[in-house]
């Protein structure tokens, strides 16, 4: 069954998909819409594409809307059209590093910060008494909301069609001996289909889905989700087998789904949203959501009767018994009662939408048998009367170990295969949508014969994420979070725009003339204000009569400018325009902006923009992928020399984080590459 593209729809459903605010009014009509046109529109299949993107979660979808922006014919797989955007597990986006992430993932023009703008009903700022570079936007969202915004916006995606289907297998062929690689992915095969079809480049993001089991107590089903099938097992042969990827097994859970009404609210501590919600897309001033119509959510504590429960069920519960690695950030409670006994554990009750009578328990992740799931949540007061709408459930699924992969997120042994996602051993939404959205704009640039790119650590969330993933590999579910980014006073949610729209429109191709517009606008406007506040200056003392709340040092300058006002703690952009007003009012819309980036941080990040530049010199060394490790000639000891080999890592800087490789086989590598002629001629960093 296939939904095609606007870019040959019939004049009916192109003036429908086109009429996106009627869409976003009318959603509940978007499902049979669709089920409607996929099954007339079956004959409208075409076999070539530039890119076909496998799956239709987080990564899918912005892999596909990506491969689209930067010019390619883009087809998008997914089990269950229906399905596409559905948030299979916790109600929410963002947080602390996730929402860095997400505030990236807009500035390059992705969909997620705007469909989270538009589903939110609960936004907060987390981290908000820490300084702003560690400050984690976050919101509940309506769970129908978020997946027909999605389908909407890919629906009315220009180069984009979506077909219904399974993979059945990848096809492979020989590799173009002018390139790297192994072998060459040309296309997929569907399930029950007769004909293949092709593509420069498949980009998969199949989630929980690659071989994916379900788990309940001692029962195991296959499935990727609970209501759907796993991926094909042809997928994981050709992977494993056909293609000699290394591979690993993770898991993962969900909690049950609660009735609301059963909640006993009053046993919970209340927690209301921020009074004024910060949307996640630079494109948006506001929230769909009022402040007034936001949703709270409760906290609640474990008790040690849910520590009995847990260890008297461990008989029944194989998920737990399982060898395959769990994630250490969002563990089961079985996990956690077992690694802390006697601990208390938060239990967020989440709202699962404006109208919803379910509630989400954030932090009871379970796979035990229902009854004793039923048991163990009434050992919580909030939840002494509780009713389970859907209980919990653990899955286990197969995983490509990431360090086979290339910055662009390609497979370096596999010309034309793309990996994002899950299957390159994260977890959350947050960073599937990032390796999604790069992993599709690389897609798109290699089937358009134009070079691939990497973002470096020193300038994003994203670079951060993908770098660790490529050189340093996964030994459980990776979670992304602000500790790891070395240079985090200058790669902040605020100034995610400025870092990587103008990039992302001018360099990488995957950014609208609009938003790009919008940011320059911001850039310049942020620029005179800076400068307006430089030229304002009074005297100490005056200073002091006009800002009586503001404790100025005694030892301050004699004259000091509004720049300098503005980097005491107490001092406000509102406080300077209520002095200088003809002079500083017009740029009272980025008030916010021009204290974190003007005054807070100013002074690190000039210090640590010199220490950017400084390694990326350095680290921006491309080192050949034709190098043999093995046998260079050059001091490096045989540990070395067999990690650079099963790595090939594309940079020095890439080279430097692998766990095994000395300061002192850098050193050496670097000389040789640098002398030797072995310089790549051209590198795709930057």
């Amino acid at each position: 069954m296939i939904f095609r593209g606007c870019h040959n729809r019939n004049l009916t459903m192109h003036s429908f998909l086109l009429a996106s605010s009627m869409l976003r009014q009318k959603f509940p009509t978007l499902e049979s819409f669709l089920w409607r046109v996929s099954r007339r529109a079956s004959h409208l299949a075409r076999q070539q594409y530039d890119v076909i993107v496998v799956g239709g979660g987080h990564a899918g979808t912005e892999a596909a809307a990506a491969a689209s922006r930067v010019g390619a014919q883009t087809l998008l797989v997914t089990q269950k059209v229906h399905t596409i955007g559905a948030l299979s597990c916790n109600p929410s986006l963002g947080g602390v590093g996730k929402g860095h992430l997400v505030k990236e993932v807009d500035a390059l023009d992705g969909v997620c910060g705007r469909a989270g703008d538009w589903a939110g009903i609960h936004f907060s700022i987390l981290n908000r008494r820490k300084g702003p570079a560690v400050w984690g936007p976050r919101a509940q969202l309506d769970r129908q909301r978020y997946r027909q915004f999605i389908q909407s916006e890919l629906l009315s995606t220009p180069r984009l069609t979506v077909l219904e289907g399974s993979v059945e297998e990848l096809l492979v062929t020989e590799s173009n001996p002018e390139e790297p690689g192994c072998h060459r992915v040309t296309g997929i095969r569907l399930a029950g289909a007769s004909l293949p079809i092709s593509a420069h480049s498949v980009v998969l993001t199949t989630g929980t889905f690659l071989s994916g089991s379900l788990f309940m107590g001692q029962n195991t089903s296959p499935g990727g989700r609970i209501g759907d099938a796993p991926s094909s097992a042809g997928m994981s042969h050709t992977l494993r087998e056909r293609l000699g990827l290394k591979m690993g097994r993770l898991r993962t859970g969900t909690p049950p789904r609660i009735v609301k009404a059963s909640v006993d609210f009053d046993q919970a501590t209340l927690h209301p949203p921020d009074s004024q919600p910060s949307p996640f897309s630079f494109l948006n001033s506001h929230t769909h959501c009022k402040a007034e119509e936001q949703l709270p959510c409760y906290l609640t504590y474990t008790t040690p009767g849910v520590d009995k429960v847990v260890k008297e069920s461990l008989h029944l519960n194989c998920h737990i018994q399982q060898d395959t690695k769990g994630p250490r950030y969002c563990p089961s409670i079985e996990s956690r009662v077992l690694r802390f006994p006697g601990r208390q554990h938060q239990v967020w009750l989440e709202p699962e939408g404006l109208t919803s009578d379910l509630v989400y328990p954030q932090g009871l992740s379970m796979t035990m048998p229902p009854d004793m799931q039923l048991q163990l949540i009434r050992e919580i007061p909030a939840l002494h009367t509780a009713e389970i709408h859907t209980p919990g459930y653990g899955v286990q699924y197969d995983f490509v170990c990431p360090t086979q992969l290339s910055p662009a997120l390609q497979v370096k042994s596999t010309q034309g295969l793309f990996l994002a996602g899950q299957i390159n051993g994260t977890t959350g939404y947050e960073e599937a949508a990032a390796q999604g959205l790069w992993a599709g704009v690389n897609a798109a640039r290699a089937a358009l014969c134009m070079p691939t790119m990497a973002l470096s650590r020193t300038e994003s969330y994203i670079g951060v994420l993908i770098d660790d993933l490529v050189t340093r590999g996964v030994t459980e579910p990776y979670r992304m979070f602000t500790s790891r980014a070395e240079f985090r006073t200058s790669l902040r949610p605020d100034n995610a725009d400025l870092r990587l729209t103008l990039k992302g429109f001018a360099e990488v191709g995957c950014v609208s003339s609009r938003r790009y517009q919008q940011t320059v606008r911001v850039r310049d406007r942020l620029q005179d204000a800076l400068a307006a506040l430089r030229d304002v200056s009074l005297s100490a003392t005056t200073w002091r009569h006009k800002l009586p709340g503001v404790h100025i040092s005694e030892m301050k300058a004699a004259n000091p400018t509004g720049l300098e006002m503005l980097q005491y703690n107490d001092a406000t952009f509102e406080m300077l325009v209520s002095v200088f007003p003809e002079r500083l009012s017009p740029y009272t819309e980025f008030s916010q902006r021009l204290k974190i980036e003007g005054a807070v941080y100013r002074p690190h990040c000039v210090l640590q923009q010199k220490e950017i530049e400084r390694i990326q010199k350095e680290e921006s060394m491309s080192l050949p992928q034709d190098l043999d490790y093995l046998s260079l000639p050059v001091s490096l000891s045989q540990e070395v020399r067999e990690i650079l080999d099963r790595v090939r890592p594309s940079t020095l800087g890439a080279a430097t984080r692998l766990q095994g490789v000395t300061p002192a086989a850098i050193v050496h590598l670097f000389n040789y590459v640098l002398h030797s002629g072995k310089k790549e001629k051209s590198t795709h960093r930057s």
